[in-house]
């Protein structure tokens, strides 16, 4: 794949994928790994945040961990649904937030860490404003594909010997998916960026550096924490991008979820509660794109019932916020 920009090419590409598959790599690694120097990757990467959105950060696994997510769809009046976008953008509980249906829909994941968080936005703040015309949540129930899985691995510009070149040492015995509330002060350095160096981290924690060292990589090990990152599809020549609601019959949902994660186009795959039992991030170059995706190998599918297209009109929040624009 090349990618359609003036401003960034295929070594800019390679990067990004190489950060998808260790975020924390050094760049002297990822160069060795891309075959240039150390000094060129570091000016891509600054590059990147600057001009392509590219943000490092540590993210909680919500589905390893055991806690609820939630999509929510926000139906609004028109001159709201921006400000309401912005306003949930804000919360730290929210990510991937979207304008959609021509401006009067706001699509909203939520990763309460308590009871008591889900029940204010839902049952206290959201129904309280006034141009809210309706809201239907829907609880994610299991993830097909998403979370340390990142889109970029599809586009396949690295080998297999880069990938297993970039992977981070594994551990044999990892231990279960926890955070411990020692962990905290660790995990708000690494949620504001996700390449802080050890030193800062031994500084924000009062641990040993080695200490910080271990702790991270059992955290990352056992899939508590994974190190993502973000970045504006358009620099990949990908600027469609539209929520999917499908629904598949009861006995096709599992098989029908496992084909839409392999799926090239689809970045987020999840079987939900509610009216649809599947919702889909599905990323294109162009409406056409679009289409021939939902004709073809989305309407080829066996046991698909039904499917509601939702295009975003605007992304407000990906991971962090504000989104650079």
């Amino acid at each position: 794949m090349e990618m359609e920009s003036d401003t960034f090419d295929r070594l800019d590409l390679q990067l990004l994928s190489a950060l998808e598959v260790d975020a924390r790599a050094s760049f002297s690694r990822i160069a060795s790994v891309l075959g240039v120097s150390d000094q060129t990757i570091a000016r891509r990467y600054r590059r990147l945040c600057a001009q392509g959105g590219l943000r490092v950060v540590a993210m909680r696994d919500s589905y390893l961990l055991g806690m609820d997510q939630w999509m929510l769809r926000i139906r609004c009046a028109p001159d709201s649904a921006a400000a309401i976008a912005e306003a949930l953008a804000r919360r730290p509980d929210t990510y991937w937030i979207g304008l959609a249906s021509g401006g009067t829909e706001v699509l909203c994941l939520t990763r309460p860490r308590t009871p008591g968080e889900h029940e204010e936005l839902l049952l206290g703040k959201l129904p309280r404003t006034p141009s809210v015309v309706e809201i239907r949540a829907h609880q994610l129930l299991h993830r097909f594909y998403g979370g340390a899985e990142g889109w970029l691995r599809k586009l396949a510009v690295l080998t297999d010997e880069q990938i297993a070149a970039l992977r981070p040492a594994a551990d044999p015995t990892p231990g279960p998916a926890r955070i411990e509330p020692e962990d905290e002060p660790l995990l708000a350095v690494l949620e504001r960026d996700g390449r802080a160096s050890y030193p800062e981290l031994q500084r924000a924690t009062g641990r040993s550096e080695s200490s910080v060292k271990r702790r991270l990589a059992a955290l990352r090990a056992s899939g508590a924490v994974y190190i993502d990152v973000e970045y504006q599809p358009e620099i990949l020549g990908h600027p469609v991008v539209a929520a999917l609601w499908i629904t598949a019959t009861p006995a096709a949902l599992h098989s029908v979820g496992e084909a839409l994660a392999a799926h090239a186009e689809t970045a987020w795959v999840s079987a939900t509660a509610g009216p649809s039992n599947l919702v889909v991030t599905a990323i294109a170059r162009s409406t056409a794109g679009l289409y021939a995706y939902l004709s073809g190998p989305l309407g080829q599918l066996e046991g698909v019932q039904h499917v509601e297209t939702t295009p975003f009109l605007r992304r407000v929040k990906q991971l962090t916020y504000p989104v650079p624009r």
